[in-house]
């Protein structure tokens, strides 16, 4: 062991840097909240989803050897920025309020998210060679970043509900409910359109509703509920 190759060009590899590409977008979405730009914020957030998509398909299509677990690792570290961090620092961020106890629920709700993604990730790093299933156990992290995201960008955007749905979907993450890996083309290839639609952006609204995020925002719901209802 004491004569291991420690350099990083030994461990890093393509769908690495894609990993870390979805970290930078997380990090940028996090100053874009500080900054108060929630739109920036919200299509960073989605671009981030873009990227952790990618990376799998990436080490699969260039054969990675990851025989130490780097890539696992990076990824779960990638992921709690952008996943975690960044939809936690939106919720506060966006919702301004006057100190008091409404502001400690918003600061309570956004640790909370952060919290349950950083179990949801480590668990997940635990036993993802250790159970034989192809469905996520709890809620996927990166929808939590969705929800919020395309909730904001609809126009439909309500500080209320965002925190109930936040707090919902933390809890789901790091519930024991199976969600299926979402695998149906035509659906996949409606909200890449969409979301492309969304990034550019490309003006499609209808009575001040965006209509390309609010329909992207109940695929997610649709996928959060059914699953529920399955259970």
């Amino acid at each position: 062991m004491s004569s291991m190759n420690t350099e990083m060009k030994s461990f890093i590899a393509i769908s690495d840097i894609i990993s870390l590409l979805n970290m930078a977008s997380g990090f940028l979405s996090i100053i874009s909240s500080i900054n108060h730009d929630f739109e920036l914020a919200a299509i960073l957030m989605i671009i981030a989803i873009i990227f952790d998509s990618s990376d799998g398909w990436v080490a699969r299509k260039t054969n990675r050897q990851d025989d130490l677990g780097f890539g696992k690792n990076i990824d779960s570290l990638s992921d709690i920025v952008s996943f975690g961090v960044a939809p936690a620092t939106f919720i506060y961020s966006c919702i301004n309020t006057t100190p008091g106890i409404f502001q400690a629920i918003v600061i309570l709700i956004s640790l909370f998210i952060v919290v349950c993604g950083v179990l949801r990730l480590t668990r997940y790093n635990v036993i993802a060679d250790k159970l034989d299933t192809k469905d996520f156990i709890g809620f996927p992290i990166p929808g939590i970043s969705f929800a919020i995201a395309t909730f904001y960008l609809s126009g439909l955007f309500n500080p209320y509900v965002a925190l109930i749905l936040s707090a919902v979907i933390s809890l789901l993450m790091i519930s024991n409910i199976r969600y299926p890996k979402f695998d149906n083309i035509p659906v996949i290839a409606i909200s890449a359109v969409l979301i492309v639609i969304l990034i550019l952006p490309i003006n499609i609204t209808l009575f001040n509703i965006n209509i390309p995020a609010l329909i992207l925002l109940l695929f997610c719901l649709y996928y959060l509920i059914i699953n529920l209802i399955k259970r």
